[in-house]
């Protein structure tokens, strides 16, 4: 089970099996430590796998340690209970003398703090940034190690009486530690939390400022090429393409193209334009939610391709999104052709987009009449509580 996702790495980037990096790590860990310091070297210093911004901890390491420490404190508070009620600092000093100053107590103050303490500083820092776990759990998980740590302070307070003011100072400082510990990895969360919002801001302003700069200039400059050049021209088909790149450059940010119906269609109507002599202008309005790896999408990148393949010049990609379905429509300006007289083996038309978009609870339509300038291709799929419903 992955706990911290070291060995995984380490197998993956040596290119052994994860058995077997654990099994070495351990006997290294056993013989001297040295394993377990480079396991903990390991773990602060290593990065994240390649795309992957959050990490999922099968093992709720939190949970193990504060259950530890709640043992712990239960044990803490009877064995005191228990010390105070036989008066055993007396018996001690009777026996062995004032030089012996053992109190039963002690060892599980300190395992107590220690296990409490791991527990919120682990969910503070490591929880709180999982996605299976988040903020609310490392929360929990910090009240509960604290109210663990008042307990440990409780119990050694409660043996002043008898051990003596002095004896009981070194105790009571552990809970408060601990508590320090705790809050300050919560602290230090938050500061970075800030610094990273302040780095973005800072970024963002920049982006603006460069967007801005050229706009006025490069992007001006390749929209003159296209006016100038005609849409079906080679010098027009690459002065769009690096508009594109340009414009998805600066307007999308640092967060990565997620796979978008609007965005895939896009990516995929430059990717047209370089390998046939057409100009495609795709429009997204309203909310959706479909995929790219949705058969909505594959039906629409079918009819570009149609259109591109068939048609050139002008194509125009209208997405229209709202509550109830996802609607596409790809019309062109060619001399149209009659959908009935398509021959049979022609999968493009009847599978690739009539029947994809029936399988999948949807409905196709195209308007097309031969030798009438422009076809148009309408796909609409309903909304998975739509189709519930």
């Amino acid at each position: 089970m992955a706990v911290t996702g070291v060995a995984a790495g380490l197998a993956d980037h040596v290119g052994v099996s994860v058995t077997r990096v654990r099994l070495l790590l351990t006997v290294a860990a056993v013989l001297g430590g040295a394993g377990l310091l480079f396991y903990v070297w390991c773990w602060l210093f290593m990065p994240l796998r390649a795309g992957d911004r959050a990490t999922e901890r099968r093992v709720p390491v939190a949970w193990l340690l504060l259950t530890g420490a709640g043992i712990a404190a239960i044990g803490l508070l009877f064995v005191a209970q228990t010390s105070v009620d036989l008066d055993l600092n007396v018996f001690f000093r009777e026996t062995a003398g004032d030089a012996l100053r053992f109190w039963p107590t002690v060892p599980w103050a300190w395992a107590t703090t220690l296990l409490a303490t791991a527990a919120g500083v682990w969910a503070g820092s490591i929880d709180r940034v999982d996605p299976s776990r988040g903020p609310r759990h490392a929360l929990i998980v910090r009240v509960l190690a604290a109210v663990a740590l008042a307990a440990v302070f409780v119990a050694v307070a409660g043996t002043a009486d008898v051990r003596g003011g002095r004896a009981v100072i070194g105790e009571l400082v552990l809970p408060v530690v601990g508590v320090a510990a705790i809050a300050a990895s919560a602290l230090l969360q938050a500061w970075r939390h800030l610094v990273d919002e302040r780095i973005g801001r800072v970024r963002d302003e920049q982006r603006s400022a460069m967007a801005a700069h050229l706009h006025d200039s490069v992007l001006q400059t390749l929209a003159l090429i296209q006016n100038r050049s005609g849409a079906s021209s080679e010098v027009s088909r690459i002065a769009r393409a690096q508009e594109r790149e340009l414009r998805a450059w600066l307007y999308d940010g640092d967060s990565p193209a997620d796979s978008d119906l609007a965005t895939d269609l896009r990516d995929y109507a430059g990717a047209l334009e370089l390998d046939f002599p057409v100009r495609i202008e795709v429009v997204s309005t309203g909310t959706s939610t479909e995929r790219a790896s949705g058969e909505l999408a594959a039906a629409a990148r079918e009819a570009m391709l149609n259109a591109a393949r068939h048609a050139g010049g002008e194509i125009s990609v209208y997405i229209e999104g709202a509550a109830s379905a996802v609607d596409v429509f790809i019309r062109d300006r060619g001399d149209g052709f009659d959908p009935a007289a398509v021959p049979a083996d022609r999968w493009g038309v009847r599978e690739s987009i009539v029947g994809r978009m029936r399988r999948a609870g949807g409905t196709a339509v195209i308007r097309s009449v031969p030798d009438v300038t422009g076809t148009e291709v309408r796909l609409s799929l309903p909304t998975t509580g739509a189709r519930r419903d």
